[in-house]
């Protein structure tokens, strides 16, 4: 099984890109949608983790609730109570948590900084090619190789 550590470094864009509470959510829509990506974290004014932002915070929170993305600042929909996990988490532990809490994108703390972001894309990528390598191992050991 596999660490957080170990995904990361497996990771080809390891870019974690930040909004503040103060930003707009217009531009981190902005944001999120030249990037590619579906969430943001939040960091305050000293670089600590202070939230994260999502694509479906912004639907739930500002679209559905008809509040203005020009007007609605990020304070006002971001998660505040954020999960986290560690470099020493195994890929299993994180999947269970994301599964459990309904959760797509992990921030990942180191000594109380933020080092990395892993989403459910990163963990269902890494889980197809630990499956693919033991059905291999296994298929050379049935063979006798």
């Amino acid at each position: 099984m596999k660490t957080v550590a170990e995904i990361l470094r497996a990771k080809p864009q390891a870019a974690v890109y930040s909004v503040t509470p103060s930003t707009s959510v217009l531009d981190a829509i902005k944001l999120m949608a030249e990037k590619g990506i579906g969430a943001l974290v939040v960091l305050d004014d000293k670089g600590r983790l202070a939230g994260i932002v999502s694509e479906r915070d912004y639907a739930r929170k500002v679209a559905l609730l008809e509040r203005s993305a020009f007007s609605a600042m990020i304070s006002e929909i971001m998660t505040a109570d954020v999960i986290t996990v560690g470099l020493r988490d195994t890929s299993q532990h994180c999947m269970q948590l994301m599964t459990d809490r309904h959760l797509r994108h992990l921030p990942v703390i180191a000594e109380g900084e933020l080092i990395g972001l892993l989403s459910i894309g990163d963990l269902v990528k890494h889980t197809i090619a630990e499956q693919a390598s033991l059905i291999q191992q296994l298929e050379q050991y049935i063979r006798g190789e």
